[in-house]
């Protein structure tokens, strides 16, 4: 097995903290240190730490796209997308407690705010588009009820969010059948 290159390590290192500190209560000197790095070399890699928390966000995201992209099939019918896109991102969820953590939090932050404003009222180009364009159609075709996107992520989201949240806290514990459960409630929300 080879060794993981210094980038990994930060990264590695900086999502453990992060997800487990906060932004603010994982300081660049202390990911380095968890690294097993110089604070120095951390510059080497990145900018500032805005861009390290960015970056890592990216490569989150560029997970959770891969695991929505697999399986899916824009030939299937609607429901059938629509499910497999609640269920892989509430699978992923639970099963990368890390990452959920991370994207919770950075949702939840100034970073998160200015990102989510631009993806449901901006011009993107991130693979999670597949699930605004998803829902944007569905509105088109009056499969959907006829919410802002803001909205119909909300009932989408908020509950796939939440129970995550829960499973990993070990308040519930979510198998097979609760999360197609969960997400076929999520559709009964949001269709017409």
């Amino acid at each position: 097995m080879s060794k993981p290159d210094k980038r990994d390590e930060i990264v590695r290192a900086a999502l453990e903290l992060i997800a487990e500190h906060g932004f603010h209560g994982a300081p660049m000197a202390m990911i380095a240190e968890r690294a097993g790095v110089g604070a120095g070399t951390i510059y080497r890699y990145f900018e500032n730490k805005d861009v390290l928390i960015n970056e890592l966000y990216q490569e989150i995201e560029k997970r959770i796209v891969a695991a929505l992209h697999q399986g899916y099939s824009r030939e299937k019918p609607f429901r059938e997308r629509f499910v497999h896109l609640g269920t892989t991102l509430l699978r992923y969820f639970i099963s990368s407690p890390l990452d959920f953590r991370y994207v919770e939090q950075f949702h939840n932050s100034p970073f998160g705010v200015a990102f989510r404003r631009d993806k449901l009222l901006g011009d993107t180009t991130s693979g999670c588009d597949v699930i605004k364009e998803l829902f944007e159609l569905g509105v088109a075709q009056q499969i959907l009820k006829d919410f802002p996107l803001v909205i119909l992520f909300d009932l989408f989201f908020g509950p796939v969010v939440s129970l995550a949240r829960d499973h990993i806290l070990g308040f519930i514990q979510l198998d097979e059948a609760m999360i197609r459960h969960i997400i076929e409630a999520c559709w009964d929300a949001v269709k017409r």
